[in-house]
């Protein structure tokens, strides 16, 4: 009898974990939502709360034809193929005004344990209707008291 019992609460506990991060990951996406609207509305102030406030883990990497032409332009001048940035800089250009700025995200993939999270796509910048950058991003995620922060974020430039 008692194993019965035993057996029935483990068959009842065990889709918690996948309920909790279909929870997760629901939240991650409206993150994700947030993200995109904020740069369409031009709200910096909107997107940076979005991210871990003293972050400033932010790198961009040139695709190595788009390192080739940047470097064929400016033969004199040394081009790094990577740089760091910070979501402080994006957030002040995304708050100035100007014309229509968006990033459209295909493929959006969420790895979580409900803690922390991998958001992986791929994505392409478009300004005033023409696509000028795409490329692959990935955002490293926490769990904090105020919701889904992101801590990181990783992106290839492609032009």
């Amino acid at each position: 009898m008692n194993l019965r019992r035993y057996l029935l609460a483990v068959a009842l506990l065990l889709p918690l974990p996948i309920l909790a991060d279909e929870a997760a990951e629901a939240d991650i996406r409206k993150v994700v939502e947030t993200f995109q609207t904020s740069l369409k509305a031009h709200d910096a102030k909107t997107l940076g709360s979005l991210f871990v406030a003293d972050s400033t883990a932010w790198y961009t990497t040139l695709g190595q034809a788009s390192l080739d032409k940047v470097r064929k332009e400016h033969p004199d001048k040394p081009v790094p193929r990577y740089k760091q940035g910070t979501w402080q800089q994006f957030a002040d250009y995304v708050g100035k005004p100007g014309g229509a700025i968006e990033e459209r995200f295909h493929d959006v993939r969420i790895h979580t344990d409900g803690s922390v999270a991998t958001v992986y796509f791929d994505f392409e910048f478009v300004s005033d209707g023409k696509v000028n950058n795409h490329g692959a991003e990935t955002w490293q995620m926490l769990r904090t008291d105020d919701g889904w922060k992101i801590v990181a974020m990783l992106y290839s430039s492609n032009f």
